[in-house]
C-alpha cells in the first residue's frame, strides 16, 4: 500500500495463456473463508485475487472499520492492473462489508474497476449500518465487534505469547445478552482495547457528521462510471442499502452506460441467510429461494461476462421474491410504477384507548376529533426484540419472522389492525410511518412494526423501524423536543414485497423501544452513549390520530393482473 503496509492475497489462475480479466474481493473475515466463487471464477478464465484487508489474519497493519478501505482498494487495483497475468479490466464480488470494499473501491475511482457485485451491504454507514433512525444498531455492532475482535485478539496475544484477549474475547462472545444489557454504552475496557473504534468511531459520533460523510457513498453516484449487481434480502439489515444504490446509480450514474448497467436482485433472506438453505425464525420460504435453485454464482458470472467480456449474456433488470406467493418475478424498475401510494389511518375502537390489537387500521382518513391513544416507555423495562432484520450471534439475537402475539399482551405495545382482508393484497415497495405523538420527556423513541395476521391470530412481523425524537428533523443536528408538544414523527420501515391473504389482516405495533436491535433511550435528553440506568426516566407517550392528526402508515399496494 502508499504506505508501505503489505497486504496479503491469494491468486487464483485459470488454465491457458493469459492476460485475463480479474475479480477481486478485499475481506476482513479471512481469504480462505470462502472460496467456492473463487474457484468457478477461475475455471471460466478469470484470474481472482482474494486478499486480508489491512490488519485481518495474514496483512499488516492495524484494522479500523470503513477508514482505510479506499485507499486500499485503489492500490490494490492499481497493483493488479501492473501484473502481467491481469488484462486491465477487474470486477469485485462478495458481501457486506465485502460489499463496503467495492463502494469504497468505487469511490476511489480505482484503476481499472469497471465493475462491482456487492450483496448485502449499506450506502451509508451512518444512517443504515451503525444508526438507524438515530437509535444506536446495539445488537448488530455489538455482535459485529465482538466477531471482529477475536483476530485482533489473538494478533496481541501473539505479540504478548499468551492467550489473555482471545479468551475474554471468546467470553464476551459467549456472554453477549449480558453485555447487551451493560451501561453506559462507552468505556468498556475489552473494547478499548482490542475495538477501540467501537468507542471512538461509532459511539462518539451519534451525529451524520463529517466523519460519516467522507465515506458516504449514497449521494455520489454521480461521480461512478461502472456497472453494478445490486443483490440483497426483504430480511436482510441493509436492504435500504441495497435499494438506494440501485435507484441512485440507475438514475444518477456518471455516464448513461453506467446507468444502464445496473442489476438488482433480492431474494426474502436475512443476512446470515442470505446464500443458506435455513429457515428464518417461523418462516422457511422454500427451494425456490435458495442460490443453488437460482443459480446466484451463475448470475455474478453472468453480470461480470457482460462487462469484462462483452458478452450479450441475458440479466433480468430487477428479480425479486414475492413473500406470501414465494415465488420470483422479473421486473423492468424499482420502485414499481405500477404500484400505487396508499395510507392506512390509525383509529381507535370506540372511546376506549387502544389496546393489545384493540385499535382500528383503516383505509378512510379521520373526519373528526378521536381520543387519542396512550402508554408508557419505561427504559427499565423494554419491548425486547423479538424477529427483524437483524444481523448478530444466533443464540443472542432472535431474527427473521416470528409469532408477536406474547409481545402484543405488553401494555407499552399498541396495535392497530383492518379488518379481514376480502382478497389477497401485495405490499411491494417503500414503507413508511407518519406518527403525531407528544411526549412527556425531552427526548424519546418511537418504534413501528407492520406484522400479518393469520385468521388463527398468528403474528408474524414483516418489517420494523424506528425513529429517535432529537433526529425526528434529520440525522446531521439534535433537536431535544417540548414536552407535551405535538411533532410529526417519520419511521421508515424500508421496503417490502408481501402478499397478505384472503382473510389475514394487516397490522402496525406502536411502540418505543425494540432492544436490544436498538440501544434505550434514557428519555433525559443527556448524551446516550455515557448514560447509566440512573438517567432512566419513564416517558408518557399519547398518539394521535384524528382529522387535524392523521397518523397513518404510508404503503405501496400492487394491483393485481387484471385490475386497474
Amino acid at each position: 500500500m502508499r504506505d508501505g503496509v503489505n497486504l496479503i492475497g491469494d491468486l487464483y489462475l485459470p488454465t491457458g495463456a493469459g492476460p485475463f480479466p480479474v475479480l477481486l474481493q478485499r475481506t476482513p473475515y479471512g481469504r480462505q473463508a470462502s472460496t467456492g466463487f473463487a474457484l468457478m471464477a477461475a475455471a471460466r478464465g478469470y484470474a481472482v485475487v482474494m486478499q486480508d484487508t489491512r490488519g485481518r489474519w495474514d496483512s499488516e497493519g492495524e484494522f479500523r472499520p470503513f477508514v482505510h478501505e479506499a485507499d486500499d482498494g485503489y492500490d490494490t487495483c492499481a497493483w493488479i492492473c501492473a501484473q502481467s497475468w491481469a488484462n486491465g479490466r477487474i470486477g469485485m464480488f462478495g458481501g457486506s462489508y465485502v460489499g463496503l470494499t467495492q463502494w469504497q473501491a468505487a469511490l476511489a475511482q480505482a484503476p481499472g474497476l469497471q465493475a462491482i457485485s456487492p450483496a448485502i451491504t449499506a450506502a451509508d454507514y451512518h444512517a443504515g449500518w451503525t444508526y438507524q433512525g438515530g437509535a444506536y444498531q446495539l445488537g448488530f455492532n455489538l455482535c459485529w465487534a465482538t466477531g471482529l475482535m477475536q483476530d485482533t485478539a489473538a494478533r496481541l496475544d501473539k505479540q504478548a505469547g499468551g492467550a489473555h484477549w482471545l479468551n475474554a474475547a471468546m467470553d464476551r462472545n459467549d456472554t453477549l445478552p449480558i453485555a447487551f444489557d451493560r451501561l453506559p454504552l462507552m468505556g468498556d475496557e475489552l473494547m478499548a482495547t482490542i475495538a477501540p473504534y467501537y468507542d471512538q468511531d461509532w459511539l462518539a459520533h451519534p451525529d451524520d457528521d463529517l466523519f460519516w460523510q467522507s465515506i458516504r457513498v449514497e449521494g455520489r453516484n454521480h461521480e461512478l462510471d461502472l456497472a453494478c449487481f445490486h443483490s440483497g434480502g426483504w430480511h436482510d439489515i441493509f436492504l435500504g442499502g441495497t435499494l438506494r444504490s440501485y435507484i441512485g446509480m440507475r438514475n444518477h450514474a456518471k455516464t448513461a452506460t453506467a446507468r444502464e448497467n445496473q442489476w438488482l436482485f433480492i431474494n426474502p433472506r436475512d443476512h446470515y441467510t442470505f446464500s443458506s438453505h435455513l429457515p428464518m425464525g417461523n418462516y422457511d420460504p422454500g427451494t425456490r429461494s435458495q442460490h443453488g435453485t437460482i443459480d446466484f454464482d451463475g448470475l455474478q458470472l453472468r453480470f461480470f461476462n457482460r462487462i469484462l467480456r462483452d458478452s450479450d449474456d441475458a440479466l433480468s433488470r430487477v428479480k425479486i421474491f414475492i413473500m406470501g406467493e414465494d415465488a420470483w418475478r422479473d421486473e423492468t424498475e424499482w420502485p414499481l410504477a405500477r404500484a400505487i401510494p396508499t395510507d392506512l389511518f390509525l383509529q381507535s375502537r370506540g372511546n376506549a384507548n387502544t389496546r393489545n390489537g384493540d385499535g382500528r387500521l383503516t383505509w378512510d382518513a379521520p373526519a373528526g376529533d378521536e381520543p387519542p391513544d396512550v402508554f408508557t416507555y419505561d427504559p427499565h423495562n423494554p419491548v425486547q426484540t423479538f424477529g427483524g432484520p437483524l444481523c448478530g450471534h444466533p443464540f443472542a439475537l432472535n431474527w427473521g419472522r416470528r409469532d408477536q402475539r406474547e409481545l402484543e399482551l405488553r401494555p407499552d405495545i399498541l396495535c392497530y389492525s383492518s379488518t379481514p382482508l376480502a382478497a389477497p393484497i401485495e405490499i411491494t415497495g417503500p414503507i413508511s410511518v407518519h406518527l403525531f405523538a407528544t411526549s412527556s420527556a425531552t427526548d424519546t423513541d418511537f418504534t413501528a412494526k407492520l406484522v400479518d395476521v393469520a385468521p388463527d391470530g398468528t403474528a408474524n412481523n414483516v418489517i420494523d423501524g424506528i425513529i429517535r425524537a432529537r433526529y425526528r428533523t434529520g440525522p446531521q443536528q439534535q433537536v431535544l423536543i417540548t414536552p407535551g408538544e405535538v411533532n410529526e414523527y417519520t419511521i421508515d420501515l424500508t421496503a417490502t414485497s408481501f402478499v397478505f391473504a384472503t382473510g389475514h389482516q394487516i397490522r402496525l405495533e406502536i411502540s418505543s423501544s425494540n432492544f436490544p436491535r436498538f440501544d434505550r433511550n434514557p428519555n433525559h435528553g443527556g448524551v446516550i452513549a455515557t448514560a447509566t440506568e440512573r438517567d432512566f426516566m419513564p416517558a408518557d407517550q399519547t398518539i394521535l390520530h384524528d382529522a387535524a392528526h392523521p397518523s397513518r402508515l404510508s404503503v405501496c399496494i400492487v394491483p393485481a393482473a387484471g385490475t386497474g
